[in-house]
């Protein structure tokens, strides 16, 4: 006759492979995230942080994992600070966006050389889908109080790989191109593809997304 088993080590069971499945899902998501990014002037690999800034990590694949990016440009480069794009195409029109998503700046990384942050207007609640590559350190754009004057910009991520085509894009000339006066690059600079390089992605983040001024 088998041995029934009593509901307290019933419970205790349950609640042991609950914990189990609940450092999984963790140690999932504190897992970095590497993409690399095609441009018109080479490749740029990426790795993520989702342990540091799940909302901006998600927000940013939602727009990769749907080729959002795919025919955007970079429209701001400043050469002794950063580079931008991520939000418009090769006829300078800006794209339509999906909601904002939460800023994330006082996550403890900051704004220094080869970091990814999201740009944003004045609101710091507004980054969308832009995005800048730090070509310095940038420590005025970190986060030093939750004001609308220190909030700071959410770094989330870093280059690991290809910061000679950084350096390519930033040392480009720039001047006037559709709507914008100046820093747009003479040479248009398209985003080809971000796509994902190590498949296990956090599917446990939240994907729903609750210059840096935005151009």
């Amino acid at each position: 006759m088998k041995r029934l088993i009593s509901l307290p080590r019933l419970l205790q069971a349950i609640s042991l492979l609950a914990l189990t499945s609940l450092i999984f899902v963790n140690t999932a998501i504190a897992k970095p995230i590497k993409v690399k990014m095609e441009t018109s002037q080479g490749d740029v690999i990426l790795e993520l942080y989702p342990d540091k800034a799940p909302k901006t990590v998600a927000n940013f694949l939602k727009y990769a994992e749907s080729d959002f990016y795919s025919g955007t440009i970079f429209h701001r480069v400043i050469n002794d600070f950063m580079i931008q794009g991520g939000g418009f195409d090769n006829q300078y029109q800006r794209k339509p966006v999906q909601a904002p998503v939460m800023n994330e700046a006082d996550n403890g990384l900051t704004n220094k050389l080869g970091s990814i942050a999201m740009a944003r207007t004045s609101d710091p609640h507004s980054a969308t889908a832009q995005f800048f590559i730090n070509i310095k350190n940038n420590d005025f754009l970190n986060h030093t109080d939750k004001t609308p004057r220190g909030w700071g910009y959410t770094v989330f991520g870093k280059v690991i790989k290809g910061m000679k085509t950084v350096d390519k894009i930033r040392n480009i000339p720039t001047g006037r191109g559709g709507p914008f006066p100046s820093d747009v690059p003479q040479t248009m600079v398209t985003i080809k593809s971000i796509s994902v390089l190590n498949k296990a992605k956090p599917d446990a983040l939240n994907k729903t997304a609750t210059p840096v001024t935005k151009k």
